[in-house]
């Protein structure tokens, strides 16, 4: 797509794809890896999505536009917390899961339907840090990165 900024990463866990879903979705497992931060939802299509600082302020919002448990999730995203990145409107998350033999695949692609967006620019160094954490905290129950940056 023309004018779209788009991240998006793969990466491979020791795990199944269910511990996966919870580690995503349940706020007190989200809190392990994601500096604190979790994501409260009640993950059924046209549901409100908020991701919340570890002090209670909202850092992103929005709303559950698919969901199918163990397999896929797909979030109208925006930032809350910054006005330039907040101005850019709503990005989209895909986020998919599949299993691969004893391992589970975890895809994840950002995108904002706007050129050289700050957001995804943004997200582009947060999401291989978060997601670093999550594979070695579900491999190993530590995380690599104990402060955000």
């Amino acid at each position: 797509m023309s004018g779209t900024s788009t991240f998006a990463y793969v990466t491979f866990i020791r795990t199944t794809p269910e511990q996966l879903w919870s580690a995503l979705t349940n706020p007190e497992l989200t809190r392990q890896y994601w500096f604190g931060m979790y994501q409260l939802s009640h993950w059924t299509a046209g549901a409100p999505w908020q991701l919340v600082f570890a002090d209670g302020r909202i850092a992103d919002s929005g709303e559950v536009l698919e969901s199918e448990p163990a397999r896929r999730l797909v979030l109208k995203w925006r930032n809350e917390f910054k006005p330039e990145m907040q101005a850019e409107g709503y990005s989209r998350c895909v986020i998919e899961i599949e299993p691969v033999g004893d391992v589970a695949k975890l895809s994840i692609t950002h995108a904002l339907n706007q050129p050289d967006s700050r957001f995804v620019a943004a997200v582009s160094v947060g999401w291989p840090r978060i997601l670093s954490n999550l594979k070695s905290w579900l491999e190993t129950g530590t995380v690599l990165f104990a402060e955000k940056f």
